[in-house]
């Protein structure tokens, strides 16, 4: 039997970290990254959709105290909408660098 590897979960080239309700998009080496936090879900056919997701752009550098890191901040009613601004967010960001 081959061994399988376990590839990084990824978005748009940005790799994505969950842990509980917090999703950290980006890389922590980088000078920004993206939170989002699951607020609220809906039970939809014996699923849990998020509903409610509020999104941060955040700076990484640890000297900073966590509510000077937020640059930005906004919320969303679907994880598919909150993923689209992140990704919007993060790139400016890391471009204008």
């Amino acid at each position: 039997m081959a061994t399988q590897t376990k590839l990084p979960l990824e978005y748009k080239g940005y790799p994505l970290s969950r842990k509980d309700n917090l999703i950290y998009y980006g890389n922590m080496s980088d000078p920004y990254i993206i939170m989002l936090q699951v607020q609220g879900t809906l039970h939809i056919d014996d699923l849990d959709v998020s509903s409610k997701v509020t999104v941060q752009l955040q700076r990484t550098d640890s000297d900073l105290k966590s509510r000077d890191r937020v640059v930005r901040s906004s919320e969303k009613n679907s994880l598919y909408a909150a993923m689209d601004l992140a990704y919007v967010w993060l790139t400016r960001a890391l471009s204008s660098r």
